[in-house]
């Protein structure tokens, strides 16, 4: 369990059974299907979604200059993007529910003598963090989430976005063969990002996701980039 001063997101009179991160984080739908915290992915070798690297959008956005100011990598996992944008030397946060992941980000920034910061914290109370991004990462989490998380998810990153601010948002598509789990349609983007919501989807391209179940094309996958109005 993180010290007090590496997690966000705490409510004691929530369900914490299938967490071990955050206590009384209420468990995802992706969780309660599994019937095990996000951490025990960690557990046994490298989680599916742990490809060893950065994911291609995400070095391509890189050397394109899409990254600028603070920069927030929600659901960061063991690091990989948020240390390769952070060695652009970009002031990153990458935030996580599994301690595990984490764990092994902190080290590999060591390792590496990257700079970058690594918190526990709960993506569905994004608000919680009392901070505000410049430019927002979300690779792999969105898709994660059911109806009811994403508005939630949606509501916290509205308020940790600087108006003006990106949010590029890489997901599983519904859109080809061979799809990742919990398949995402181009409309269930732009029904969460609308502007009611206080955003502008300026972009939604076909793309890929590295993964460790899928060939080295990895899977169909959207990448959205959104503006915060």
């Amino acid at each position: 369990m993180p010290e007090e001063s590496d997690s966000v997101g705490a409510d004691s009179g929530s369900d914490n059974s299938l967490d071990d991160s955050l206590p009384g984080r209420r468990p995802t739908s992706h969780e309660r299907q599994f019937g095990q915290p996000w951490d025990a992915s960690y557990h046994d070798g490298p989680a599916p979604w742990d490809v060893g690297g950065p994911q291609p959008a995400v070095v391509r956005t890189v050397a394109a200059g899409g990254f600028v100011g603070t920069v927030l990598d929600a659901g960061c996992g063991s690091g990989e993007n948020a240390l390769h944008i952070a060695a652009s030397g970009l002031t990153v946060l990458g935030v996580d529910v599994a301690e595990t992941a984490l764990q092994r980000a902190r080290a590999k920034a060591g390792e590496r003598g990257i700079e970058a910061e690594f918190l526990a914290a709960d993506a569905l109370a994004l608000q919680r963090l009392d901070r505000r991004f410049t430019t927002v990462l979300d690779s792999g989490l969105f898709h994660a989430l059911d109806g009811d998380e994403r508005r939630e998810y949606v509501t916290g990153l509205a308020a940790v976005t600087e108006p003006g601010g990106t949010v590029y948002v890489l997901c599983f598509s519904d859109n080809g063969p061979d799809t990742g789990p919990h398949p995402v349609s181009a409309d269930d983007l732009r029904s969460a990002f609308d502007s009611a919501a206080s955003w502008e989807l300026v972009s939604i391209e076909s793309d890929r996701v590295l993964t460790r179940f899928h060939d080295d094309n990895g899977a169909p996958a959207w990448f959205a980039t959104i503006k915060r109005i």
